[in-house]
């Protein structure tokens, strides 16, 4: 199976370095994460990703510019909001959303 790179964007730092242990805990599954979305974009613009994960504390406005910004240059990119529940709830909206688009 392929593994699959997701970017993590959140402002709340309490949160953020458990979701990256949650994703990079699934032997098929590699994160990084930022609290920036400045320096997100420069690492999405040099990566592969294949879904961007995000998470609480970010403003409505830079989820839709951030969202907006993540299609434009990978279309193929999945965008998926997650803003608590869990781990399993988090696994749960990620397959959900791969079965949906025919990636699993």
């Amino acid at each position: 199976m392929k593994i699959l790179e997701f970017l993590i964007l959140g402002k709340n730092e309490e949160i953020l370095p458990i979701l990256l242990r949650l994703v990079n805990a699934n032997e098929n599954w590699n994160g990084v994460s930022f609290n920036d979305e400045e320096i997100a974009q420069k690492y999405f613009l040099n990566n592969k990703i294949d879904i961007v994960l995000l998470s609480s504390g970010i403003e409505d406005h830079v989820e839709k510019e951030f969202t907006s910004f993540c299609l434009k240059h990978q279309p193929e990119v999945e965008v998926i909001e997650h803003f608590g529940g869990g781990s399993g709830l988090l696994k749960s909206e990620i397959q959900h959303r791969l079965y949906l688009k025919g990636k699993i």
